[in-house]
């Protein structure tokens, strides 16, 4: 590995693991409403914070749920920017890991570490069921999309399908708490 591939890999490490500890200590500190207070001390420039936030969340392996809810409080008259801004920067990120997953040699270590669970992912992931493999895998709120794009990257699943899957799943996804999210805030506010 590279010296600049050495300090990436360990800047990287050493953010996810200062989030980490962060939500060790003070569970709430990403909470839809510190997100929603930190993106409004910002207000002339709302909509670009959330923009970037939403862009670069995935970089460092937080989920896009809590900004979308966010989205919903700073934008409630505005869903399909909602929409928009959460899909972009989930595909953005998508791309970003596929490629990543190289980058810093995780390819090489899952291999050597987990060689029968990669093979049995690489043929999922070539098979002519992968579209939905990753279009379910992105939908299930529960499972972190950023895996399997990880795992896709690894296995040089086509991006074309790779994009479609998590486009599809998270689209129904976002759909789904932007609308029922407006509904329930509209609810509790009356």
């Amino acid at each position: 590995m590279t010296t600049l591939k050495k300090v990436i890999y360990v800047l990287w490490i050493a953010v996810v693991l200062a989030i980490l500890g962060i939500l060790l200590v003070n569970p709430s500190f990403f909470s839809v409403e510190n997100l929603v207070a930190f993106v409004q001390k910002f207000e002339t420039q709302l909509m670009v914070v959330y923009v970037l936030i939403s862009f670069l969340r995935g970089l460092f392996l937080i989920p896009s749920t809590p900004f979308v809810l966010a989205g919903i409080i700073l934008f409630p008259i505005n869903p399909i920017f909602v929409i928009s801004v959460s899909m972009g920067g989930i595909l953005f990120t998508s791309i970003l890991l596929y490629y990543f997953s190289d980058v810093l040699g995780f390819s090489k270590k899952l291999q050597k570490k987990f060689p029968k669970k990669m093979k049995v992912w690489e043929n999922r992931l070539r098979s002519k069921h992968a579209i939905w493999i990753v279009l379910v895998w992105s939908f299930f709120p529960l499972v972190p999309t950023d895996l399997m794009c990880y795992i896709a990257g690894i296995v040089k699943m086509p991006l074309k399908y790779l994009l479609i899957g998590v486009g599809i799943g998270e689209l129904i996804l976002i759909c789904c708490y932007v609308y029922l999210g407006s509904g329930l805030i509209e609810w509790i506010m009356s």
